[in-house]
């Protein structure tokens, strides 16, 4: 009797197997589309900034308008946001599992992975809720340097110590890793 209860449950369980890859797979897709618009809807915003006041006013776009962004994507379940190693925004701080993922991301970019292709999901238990979890990395653009590359104008840098003191995000270079959007989604 043991061995048959034995094998239904393998059975049962290999049949669930399918069904939670295809799930992860969905959910996958899903953050992938919602990265792709908070990133569009930023980059938009901080576009018409640099038009409008160059990175003066974009500073105060990231300031004012993208907490906005993050909060009107997080809709359905999923929580959206922007994380990095080195803050400017101290809100933006990485719990334990982005900032492995960052590590993770830094070590990939370094084998010669490509910053801009860097992902990851996972479903992973949190306070004994299962949560799917997915970042992307946000690679530093020629545009990014304005506000976070090595030379900044002084009144890029008299802007950013005003609206984040221990800013850390500067003295980054082209293609380097900015930090990442992170999304997290309860199942």
């Amino acid at each position: 009797m043991q061995i048959k209860k034995g094998i239904l449950v393998a059975c049962a369980l290999a049949l669930s197997l399918p069904a939670w890859a295809q799930d992860a797979d969905s959910l996958k897709s899903e953050a992938a589309k919602n990265t792709a618009a908070f990133g569009e809807a930023l980059k938009e915003e901080l576009l018409n900034g640099m038009n409008n006041g160059g990175p003066v006013a974009a500073i105060g776009v990231c300031n004012e308008k993208a907490p906005a962004i993050a909060a009107a994507k997080s809709q359905e379940g999923w929580k959206v946001g922007r994380t990095s190693q080195k803050l400017r925004n101290q809100k933006n701080a990485p719990d334990a599992w982005e900032m492995a993922t960052l590590a993770e991301f830094e070590a990939r970019k370094a084998k010669g992975e490509a910053a801009d292709k860097l992902a990851k999901a996972e479903i992973v238990t949190e306070n004994g809720q299962k949560t799917f979890r997915f970042m992307k990395a946000i690679p530093t653009a020629p545009l990014c340097l304005n506000c976070h590359g090595k030379e900044l104008k002084p009144e890029v840098t008299a802007k950013l110590n005003a609206l984040y003191p221990g800013d850390q995000a500067r003295d980054y270079g082209d293609g380097d890793l900015r930090g990442a959007f992170t999304l997290a989604k309860k199942l």
